[in-house]
């Protein structure tokens, strides 16, 4: 999927080719966004800007993603984007864009702003796996890479039975934000053949460790994504991980 096993993760109206450039040394993948890319998401995305959070709201964002990825053909890592929808063309469009840039589509199963959830998506999706796996279909059927967000601790949803169901309709990659439920990761890996990403508080080797112990494939780095010195040593605990013959890599 992507080498060295760390990625930025996105952090809304933040996350673009610039702040992808600052972790590239560091990094091996970056996800960009997220963007609202259709028309009940895009209006979700102004109300929260009208409550003074950031937002990517530009006027084309088929355009703006294939610009994004241009901006980053020069930097050695592998872009993706988390992207927020809740119709399947504006998905198929993006995935397009993914497929020809060998970057990664990922659907966001995870924002849980009352706004975007009160329109379908985001951590909403969870409690609709058949629509979610509609879309991971969608977009994998491009050719794509997909991999979907997903977080923990949402009540009376199945992660790891739900991840095995995106894994079966062409998900890549189950990126989970674990919240104080680390050890489902775990469950996540039994469950699928997905190269697995986790995430939330990932800044030291203890933390590092922790989540690859419970077999993920990688981990990813949120909101201290522009912190060097975080992700230096995120990096250097992740390469000694992996270096390690003990250690069986999926």
């Amino acid at each position: 999927m992507f080498e060295p096993r760390l990625a930025l993760a996105s952090l809304s109206g933040h996350s673009d080719a610039r702040w992808a450039r600052t972790g590239a040394d560091a990094a091996g993948a970056a996800f960009l966004g997220g963007i609202a890319i259709d028309g009940p998401t895009r209006d979700a995305a102004r109300q929260l800007v009208e409550r003074d959070r950031e937002e990517f709201l530009p006027p084309d964002p088929v355009a703006f993603v294939a610009a994004q990825f241009e901006a980053l053909d020069d930097v050695p890592l592998r872009p993706a984007i988390n992207v927020r929808t809740t119709s399947r063309e504006p998905l198929r469009e993006i995935a397009r864009v993914c497929r020809d840039h060998g970057a990664i589509l990922e659907v966001n199963a995870h924002c849980r702003q009352d706004e975007m959830c009160a329109v379908g998506c985001g951590e909403r999706l969870l409690r609709n796996p058949d629509r979610l796996r509609e879309y991971v279909a969608t977009a994998a059927a491009t050719g794509a890479a997909v991999s979907v967000k997903v977080r923990t601790e949402v009540d009376g949803v199945d992660l790891p039975g739900l991840a095995a169901t995106l894994d079966e309709a062409g998900a890549d990659a189950i990126h989970v934000d674990a919240m104080d439920s680390e050890p489902v990761v775990a469950d996540v890996v039994e469950e699928t053949d997905a190269f697995v990403i986790a995430n939330n508080g990932v800044r030291d080797r203890a933390t590092v460790h922790e989540y690859l112990k419970y077999g993920a494939d990688a981990v990813s780095v949120g909101r201290p994504s522009d912190d060097p010195a975080v992700l230096a040593r995120v990096r250097e605990a992740t390469d000694a991980w992996f270096a390690s013959p003990r250690e069986a890599t999926r």
